[in-house]
């Protein structure tokens, strides 16, 4: 599902700069959107820079000292999804309009590293980041037809930060404790986690993640492993020493098959759970549903979000603004049904019950996103883009409330 840029350096470069000058502009839709003092725009990862050829998978964090974190991967040898893939990061201490040198945070050393879910402990303020590996030489179909050993296989890390971001531990395994023997595929996020700040599982970092499960007969079901795709949570009440596996969606039905998710803390503390469909033969490409305990159950199994419709199959990111009372609750994602373009940002006033669009941030190709707080009433959306295709920038874009 990847595009590879088959840009020229220069003309690359043109590109981005045509790119920036076209968020940073106003024009007659983007004039009520400029801050009244600061940038627009910026753009923390170009593709063919510092030695990889893509970056792909934006996830975002705000720090306790404010402190913007931009994390992606960072694939070597093309824009594929397999291969030699490090986990990225830049760090930005002026809200998004400017970055600081590109640093590694988990290597792939030939294998894949990827999905990053960051999450900031409410705590300690420490950096908690959580990522996914598989064997650089085999691919997620093959993973999801069982066509591999345990080791090349999906496998889930911790790592984590204290000093703001600087410096990560090395990345800690933790799959025997959140992936049930019986699944293929797994992935994190991908996109930024949560840490509740209510209720009476206040401090619990709560991460969206996905899994395949083997067909029950066992078979590889070649053609149909899809429908096996399911939505869960993993959760940490000690700030991401020790995880265990909250629900799980597994009616493996065809009909709905949640996929890539993202998570928000609703201001009457339950979450909403915002899934990619995989090609379920519901209509509709986004699904949702709510836990009321921290993530350990579902108030209700998924189902599609008909007001997103407007969004193809793609992942997408949630965000609950903080603030004053009425805040509200965000999506970002592509706005074309049946092409991964035109990043936009929807605004529910109902905790999730419905969407309306609110902001078209470009026309052009864009893809994957994630969706960060920032000060002065403002948030931010790290979201992948181009002009001939969608994976040629990663570029952060600060958004105005109020204009939403």
């Amino acid at each position: 599902m990847s595009i590879k840029s088959c840009l020229r350096p220069s003309a690359l470069a043109a590109v981005v700069a045509g790119l920036a000058a076209a968020l940073a502009s106003p024009g007659p839709a983007d004039a009520a959107e400029r801050p009244a003092r600061g940038c627009v725009s910026s753009v923390p990862f170009t593709a063919g820079e510092s030695g990889y050829d893509t970056y792909r998978i934006p996830a975002t964090v705000t720090t306790r000292a404010g402190t913007v974190l931009a994390f992606a991967e960072g694939r070597h040898n093309g824009a594929g999804d397999t291969g030699n893939i490090d986990v990225v990061l830049r760090r930005s201490g002026d809200g998004g309009c400017t970055w600081g040198p590109l640093t590694v945070v988990a290597a792939g050393d030939g294998d894949t590293r990827g999905n990053p879910a960051p999450v900031v402990d409410p705590r300690t303020g420490k950096v908690v980041l959580l990522t996914s590996y598989n064997s650089g030489a085999v691919t997620e179909a093959q993973i999801m037809r069982g066509e591999v050993t345990a080791g090349q296989s999906r496998r889930v890390f911790v790592q984590t930060s204290r000093d703001d971001g600087r410096r990560f531990g090395a990345p800690r395994e933790i799959t025997a404790a959140v992936k049930l023997p019986g699944w293929r595929w797994y992935a994190t996020g991908p996109g930024h986690a949560v840490a509740l700040t209510r209720g009476p599982h206040a401090g619990r970092l709560v991460v969206p993640a996905n899994h395949s499960a083997a067909p029950p007969d066992g078979s590889a079901d070649t053609g149909q492993e899809a429908r096996y795709y399911g939505a869960h949570a993993l959760y940490s009440d000690d700030g991401g020493v020790s995880w265990r596996i909250g629900f799980v969606d597994d009616s493996y039905d065809g009909v709905d098959n949640a996929n890539e998710s993202a998570v928000a803390q609703l201001p009457d503390g339950r979450l909403y759970f915002s899934s990619r469909d995989q090609n379920g033969s519901s209509p509709g490409n986004r699904l949702d549903s709510y836990s009321s305990d921290g993530g350990v159950t579902l108030d209700r199994p998924f189902r599609v979000q008909a007001t997103l419709s407007d969004v193809p199959v793609v992942q997408g990111s949630v965000l609950q603004v903080r603030g004053r009372a009425g805040a509200p609750l965000l999506f970002s994602g592509p706005s074309v049904p049946t092409a991964r373009q035109a990043m936009a940002v929807w605004r529910s006033g109902d905790g999730g019950g419905s969407f309306t669009k609110a902001l078209t941030l470009s026309g052009w190709r864009a893809a994957y996103s994630d969706l960060v707080q920032l000060g002065g009433g403002r948030v931010g959306v790290l979201y992948e883009t181009g002009t001939t295709g969608p994976y040629e920038t990663i570029t952060f874009r600060r958004v105005n409330v109020a204009d939403l």
